[in-house]
């Protein structure tokens, strides 16, 4: 009779701990890794019925850390609605702004202790409603000590607007078997100068010529693949694109990619993605990414983005990467499986760094 509990009770944990999704991506190459890159969830969090579907889209890392060989959560900012508004007005959502905040560190908290995450901050991370001033509550949610893994790749900090050394300017350095040692470095949204300064240095440094360095920055290009020059924000000092491209990725021949969100429109797909390559110092191309999904839905007070993401395959010959859009929300079911890939020739390219 023992022994016939005992399997039975084997069998059960066996089934509740082998759930199925109907699609399952998988590395094209075995000796490949990844980043996965989470577009602006803010309008997952700004609502209590959406904050769900980003959990699920960051859960959905933590079960595919291995077999994605999952290196980093990439996260394009603009973590909540209002930074600082304690009363919703039940439109544009449902939550305050210390809801949205613990919402927003939930979520992340199932990465914790497992996976890096490199998060920049957005316009809607700053004032009250979006980017009036330099407030903004992100370091007291996001500390250094809320996951440990940043312990073994986290490598510098700047200070704040108030003069603060906290993750709002962060630069993250990950050893690889294929591409070498790489350098992501995390912007605050209309970097200052002093920022700008420290990423500079950082990339100049000896430590770092060597490296291949990604720049992460909330609000950079266009849907129609521009690069900002202004915008109308009331915050001040602040650089916007033009000025991150002419003072920070221009003259560092270094920095191989820049990854972006914010732009993003009520249209088809396309008006949530754009890219466009342009040639540094050096002569050499350097490719600039937008994704924000936020309307994938065609709605400003929708679902929040339909759960895409993307995964980001850098390949054993360490120059190219793969990029992939993919919904975690589509496929877990198998009703909706069909949906889980975007495919247009915007949604699914490859990236080809150092390239004359």
């Amino acid at each position: 009779m023992k022994n016939l509990i005992l399997i039975c009770f084997l069998c059960f944990s066996g089934i509740s701990q082998a759930q199925i999704y109907p699609v399952t991506p998988t590395l094209e190459n075995e000796n490949s890794f990844s980043m996965i890159l989470l577009p602006d969830p803010q309008s997952y969090i700004k609502f209590e019925a959406n904050q769900p579907l980003f959990e699920l889209m960051t859960r959905w890392c933590a079960l595919n850390r291995k077999k994605l060989a999952i290196k980093a959560v990439l996260c394009t900012g603009d973590l909540v609605e209002q930074n600082e508004w304690p009363v919703p007005d039940n439109r544009n959502g449902d939550q305050t702004s210390t809801q949205q905040w613990e919402a927003a560190a939930r979520s992340f908290n199932c990465l914790d202790n497992r996976l890096p995450y490199i998060i920049c901050t957005g316009n809607h991370d700053y004032g009250y409603e979006k980017a009036e001033n330099r407030l903004c509550h992100f370091p007291e949610y996001f500390p250094v000590e809320k996951n440990a893994c940043w312990k073994d790749c986290l490598v510098s900090t700047a200070k704040n607007a108030f003069e603060l050394p906290t993750l709002e300017n962060a630069a993250y350095e990950f050893d690889t078997d294929t591409w070498g040692k790489i350098l992501v470095i995390s912007l605050e949204f209309a970097p200052r100068e002093e920022a700008l300064h420290w990423a500079k240095k950082l990339a100049d440094s000896p430590r770092y010529k060597a490296h291949k360095i990604i720049v992460l920055t909330h609000s950079y290009l266009e849907i129609d693949g521009s690069i900002f020059e202004k915008e109308n924000y009331k915050m001040t000092p602040a650089n916007y694109g033009k000025a991150i491209w002419d003072k920070l990725i221009y003259p560092t021949p270094n920095i191989d990619l820049l990854i972006c969100g914010h732009a993003c429109e009520i249209t088809d797909l396309e008006g949530t993605v754009s890219y466009r390559e342009d040639r540094n110092s050096k002569g050499e191309y350097v490719p600039q990414m937008m994704f924000n999904a936020q309307t994938a839905d065609k709605q400003w007070f929708g679902n929040g983005g339909d759960g895409w993401l993307r995964i980001l395959e850098f390949m054993p010959d360490g120059k190219t990467i793969k990029v992939k859009t993919f919904s975690p929300l589509f496929a877990v079911s198998p009703t909706t499986a069909e949906f889980a890939w975007r495919t247009a020739a915007y949604d699914q390219f490859d990236i080809v760094i150092n390239k004359k």
